[in-house]
């Protein structure tokens, strides 16, 4: 059995070059680095705490299993993903850039922006002038990039309806990383800012925070949108923090931001004469809210936090709130539409159903757990199926794509199976039938089909399977061989491997894949170690031996319905495979991002 030393895993990581880590960090990157609840840690990975947990944390300060972690930013996670940026950032300067103008121009990674900005706005390539002593004197040849300006364009970038800005909370976290002590730590390491200053520093933050603020205060507009979303407080906090000096008092009014002297009496703006209209709903009855609601069109979580509790929100309320509800929230709220009866009502139904159709991840599958309608729970269950699907023709439009899924079922995977089958019950339906081949195997393989292509298909298929034998990731694919699966000329393969890597010597899985006819375009294991069994090295082995690109995924990433579509779209953009290009060469042909004021 081929196991890997702790010696040999070390080597491996620090082999890697910034490409290969950039895409593990892309595969890999957790995207939940703030949570607004308290939660715990386990095996690296982040469950909301119940209520017991919170009380054993509240009375004895610890937990018996796992790390207790309060709401706010995870440090831990955060410093993990700045860390390898840096790493990257070290082997090639422009391929961070690309990286950082990528992420905000063509992804949804809300935390990797933030991240990525909080990097760019601090790294050492300003725009410094190039000197050369000439005639005695030194004289500007030429100034370097400004990548800082790249993270000022990521704070001030504005596309009207695009949902892939920066918002004021989005903002504010920048600086909650630059803050941190180990954040700080890694900036000094690379020599950005001044090291003899005590404050961590911050670079063109505040700078572009001021900037921020001020084109809202010039376009009053979108300060009123901010205030209906819900972000005047947060607004408010940012004006704090970078001491934003506003230009009239419409801008404390639009906030709703009462004002008063400074101790030093420097202030003029504001002190008098401030006509704040403060939203309420206090003295209003049912229809009177509604009409208000239709009337100042106020954001969803603003009307809930005013709403009086002895009228709290009806079927009259929710309806009149439908025109501010987006397709996230409709469908988030499908519980609350359940309990109101509003989806027995054809236009309020078609509207569900349209947002439903629209989802990017698979919240819907938690959502549809808490539903007494068993119709609409599969409903919301063919939605998270759906976009999976959708997630796997964005990434393969551009190829013959076939996938053979071979899942490791020896006992090495004892205690950790089930994660492999919760995994695949998450992506494998996202595959056309006719593409797609399945395998368990031990020391024999053993072919698989889901009767219904499905996620509860997927389940009921993998409901047998208990961890136990030896280990030959050869006679998973061995199985496909012997039951005549062809691969068509022409077409890319795919091989996702789901286990630990302990099993046979790389170079023989290798013969074996070139004898059978199945050598893939692309290797990627989807890691799930058992918690007594350490990892190998046969698939690795396996793909370096056939000179293919070999990626890995923690199996966490196919396991949490927030992260699943992003993830698999790209491990599978990660593939150089025919006539398709890689994510990174769609990295770096991404123009770098420029402030647009």
């Amino acid at each position: 059995m081929s196991q890997r030393t702790p010696a040999e895993a070390r080597r491996i990581a620090e082999a890697l070059g910034p490409a290969e880590k950039l895409v593990q960090l892309i595969v890999n990157f957790p995207d939940h680095l703030w949570h607004n609840r308290p939660g715990v840690v386990r095996n690296g990975k982040w469950k909301a705490a119940t209520r017991q947990e919170i009380q054993e944390h509240q009375m004895s300060g610890c937990l018996g299993n796992g790390e207790f972690q309060p709401a706010g930013p995870n440090p831990k996670a955060i410093e993990q993903v700045y860390h390898t940026l840096a790493e990257i950032w070290e082997a090639n300067n422009e391929l961070a850039a690309r990286l950082a103008s990528y992420v905000m121009k063509e992804t949804d990674w809300r935390d990797m922006k933030v991240v990525c900005a909080a990097f760019m706005l601090v790294q050492s390539r300003a725009g410094q002038p190039v000197t050369e002593q000439q005639n005695g004197r030194q004289a500007v040849l030429f100034h370097d990039d400004d990548y800082r300006a790249i993270g000022e364009a990521m704070i001030k970038l504005y596309e009207r309806g695009s949902n892939r800005m920066l918002n004021p909370k989005l903002i504010q976290r920048i600086g909650e990383v630059l803050s941190l002590p180990a954040i700080a730590a890694i900036n000094g390491r690379l020599g950005f800012g001044n090291p003899h200053k005590r404050k961590p520093f911050s670079g063109r933050y505040y700078h572009a925070v001021t900037d921020w603020l001020e084109f809202r205060e010039t376009n009053l507009l979108l300060l009123e949108g901010l205030r209906k979303a819900g972000y005047a407080r947060t607004v408010r906090g940012l004006a704090r923090m970078a001491g934003y000096k506003p230009q009239s008092k419409r801008f404390f009014e639009v906030l709703g931001w009462k004002q008063k002297q400074a101790a030093t009496g420097h202030r003029s703006i504001g002190l008098t004469d401030l006509e704040i209209r403060k939203f309420t709903f206090e003295g209003l009855s049912e229809p009177e809210i509604c009409e208000k609601i239709v009337t100042d069109k106020p954001g969803w979580k603003q009307v809930m936090g005013l709403l009086p509790p002895q009228i709290g929100l009806t079927p009259a309320i929710l309806v009149a709130l439908l025109d501010q509800l987006s397709d996230k929230d409709l469908t988030i709220l499908t519980p609350t539409l359940e309990e109101l009866g509003l989806l027995r009502h054809e236009p309020i139904q078609q509207r569900w159903q349209e947002a439903i159709r629209k989802q990017e991840d698979q919240r819907a599958r938690n959502i549809a757990k808490n539903l007494r309608d068993r119709g609409l729970a599969g409903q919301l269950d063919a939605s998270a199926d759906a976009a999976v699907a959708q997630a796997v023709a964005e990434a393969t439009q551009e190829t013959d794509l076939h996938i053979m899924f071979i899942i490791d079922r020896s006992g090495s995977m004892q205690g950790a199976i089930e994660a492999s089958k919760e995994a695949l019950a998450m992506i494998v339906q996202g595959f056309p039938p006719e593409k797609l081949h399945i395998a368990s195997f031990n020391t024999m393989g053993t072919l698989l089909k889901p009767r219904h292509h499905s996620a509860a298909g997927v389940r009921h298929m993998l409901r047998g399977i208990k961890a136990s034998g030896g280990t030959i990731h050869g006679a998973g694919v061995r199985v496909f061989h012997d039951q005549g699966v062809c691969i068509p000329e022409g077409a890319d393969l795919i091989l996702f491997a789901v286990g630990d890597e302990l099993g046979e010597p790389g170079s023989q899985f290798a013969k074996n894949l070139k004898a059978w006819g199945y050598v893939p375009s692309a290797i990627a294991h989807i890691v799930n170690v058992g918690s007594e069994y350490g990892r190998g090295t046969t698939l690795r082995s396996a793909a370096e031996i056939l000179g293919v690109p070999y990626t890995e995924v923690k199996v966490e990433q196919f396991t949490d319905v927030y992260q699943v579509q992003r993830t698999l779209k790209a491990v599978l953009e990660a593939q150089p495979l025919r006539e398709k290009c890689s994510i990174i060469e769609k990295i770096m042909q991404t123009e770098l991002l420029v402030p647009p004021y």
